[in-house]
């Protein structure tokens, strides 16, 4: 399957999802992304799930 990782242990497949977006929003995003894995001890993959978690719930999906 195109843009999927084979699943890690107890983890399911992993799918890949592009965005475009403007550059500054693209190196904010990123900037944000480290300062939380930094904060949190979190992997990026963690916090990429957490946005995505966040952005779903607030819009009722």
């Amino acid at each position: 399957m195109t843009g999927s990782t084979p699943p890690e242990a107890g983890r399911p497949e992993l799918a890949e999802l592009k965005l475009l977006l403007p550059a500054d929003l693209h190196r904010a995003f990123q900037r944000c992304l480290w300062i939380r894995v930094n904060e949190t001890g979190r992997t990026p993959l963690q916090v990429m799930e957490e946005v995505i978690l966040d952005f779903l719930r607030k819009h009722g999906c």
